[in-house]
């Protein structure tokens, strides 16, 4: 570390606040319906996740690699290019969770240093094979094979636990619910702080001061690992309100069936090495577990919503990247005027936040659910009520009229 420059150490303090930042946004992957259905207090379940994403950051550099040596050419790469990529990605996030909208961290931070390096180097030093095949293709097939693993494993539930005791099962599920929780958290650090450590990595080598393909050092590992568990203790409790109550009402069985199917998903990915994002997976999940209950109800608009945020996420983490990389080549004034820039925008966010805070008191206080969308409604109609509420209702009989007085004969 003793090469470390002062450029450069802006750049790792800049990493780690993203990493903060991705840890209070990525929050409601692990914890939103875990909070939701009632099975852990919200400040406890924010607590585990924390440890949890910090142990899951010492178990694999697979997705490091993959940011840090195969997204972009390394030797067309220099420190200002990173800073200003991590100033895309990190207000993005913060932009996404103040309107509490569940959007990729993991988008938003390649997003970024796609769109400084192209602003810096042009387009051939981008690596388009790893873009499609490593980012774009599981960004489509994350949420999909989460939602239909969620759909199922939902619909498997109430079906082994229809002639039980609805008490008894829901409290089984809650279990279960926290378990699954605290394996998406671990899931969450194996990938997402890994990410951090990519970049950091690739910071060092374009200083020049760790050789290309290097694995991430300890050091850096260890700091990752701490900032992203900092932030999700920290709660991103706008966007947990919107992933547990926003987008469908869960049940404990439906809670654990999402948590399960996007742990799955992000293991496997983890270990494939690709830079997946926890978030299409769990939102996929959450929105799939909720079509599986027998008259659920997915929130179409809240959806659409999100899914728009996560078609901008790359272009506009891109283009905020490519401009801050303008002004930051140059030179030693432009590094500066961009800081300032980041650190305005992050204390205006937070301003504007406190209009209408939410925190862990009311994280659960929802607004009334809006009406069920087409595709629900088209679902639930095709959809048999279970075999408990089927009654044949016999009409009663109709009271007969009553008999009109009788005529009296009048009297002479």
């Amino acid at each position: 570390m003793e090469h470390i420059t002062l450029l450069l150490a802006i750049v790792i303090v800049t990493a780690l606040v993203f990493d903060f930042t991705n840890g209070f946004h990525d929050t409601a992957n692990a914890m939103a319906t875990t909070i939701s259905t009632g099975a852990l207090k919200p400040k406890t379940a924010v607590a585990m996740s924390a440890v949890l994403n910090l142990v899951g950051a010492f178990l694999s550099v697979e997705v490091a690699k993959t940011i840090s040596s195969g997204l972009v050419d390394e030797s067309g790469i220099s420190p200002e290019v990173i800073f200003a990529a991590l100033v895309g990605a990190i207000l993005w996030n913060l932009l996404t969770w103040l309107i509490g909208l569940p959007s990729s961290s993991s988008h938003a931070l390649m997003g970024g240093l796609i769109g400084a390096t192209v602003a810096s180097a042009g387009f051939n030093a981008v690596n388009g094979g790893v873009v499609i095949t490593k980012v774009l293709i599981p960004a489509v097939a994350a949420p999909l094979v989460a939602g239909f693993a969620a759909f199922l494993a939902s619909r498997l539930t109430y079906k082994i636990g229809k002639n039980a005791d609805p008490k008894a099962t829901a409290k089984g599920y809650r279990s279960g619910q926290i378990a699954s929780a605290g394996l998406v958290s671990l899931a969450h650090g194996t990938n997402d702080a890994q990410k951090t450590m990519g970049i950091i990595t690739l910071a060092l080598v374009a200083g020049n001061v760790i050789a290309p393909g290097s694995n991430p050092p300890l050091w850096v590992i260890v700091s990752a690992g701490v900032a992203i568990a900092l932030g999700t203790y920290l709660g991103g409790w706008r966007i947990i309100r919107t992933m547990g109550k926003g987008l469908t009402d869960l049940q404990p069985q439906q809670g654990f069936a999402a948590q399960t199917g996007a742990a799955s998903v992000i293991l496997a990915s983890s270990n494939l090495g690709f830079s997946l994002s926890t978030t299409h997976s769990c939102s996929g999940a959450v929105m799939g577990a909720g079509l599986g209950r027998k008259g659920g109800v997915v929130r179409w608009s809240t959806a659409t919503r999100m899914f728009v945020a996560w078609g901008l996420t790359l272009p506009a983490a891109g283009l905020v990247a490519a401009g801050s990389e303008f002004v930051t080549k140059q030179g030693s004034w432009g590094v500066a005027a961009v800081a300032v820039f980041l650190v305005a925008s992050c204390v205006a966010i937070w301003f504007v936040s406190r209009r209408q805070v939410v925190d862990h008191t009311n994280v659960n206080d929802v607004s009334d659910g809006e009406p069920a969308g087409v595709v629900t409604a088209a679902i639930a109609a095709v959809t048999p009520p279970p075999a408990g509420e089927l009654k044949t209702t016999i009409p009663a009989p109709a009271t007969p009229p009553a008999d009109p007085e009788p005529v009296r004969p009048a009297t002479v």
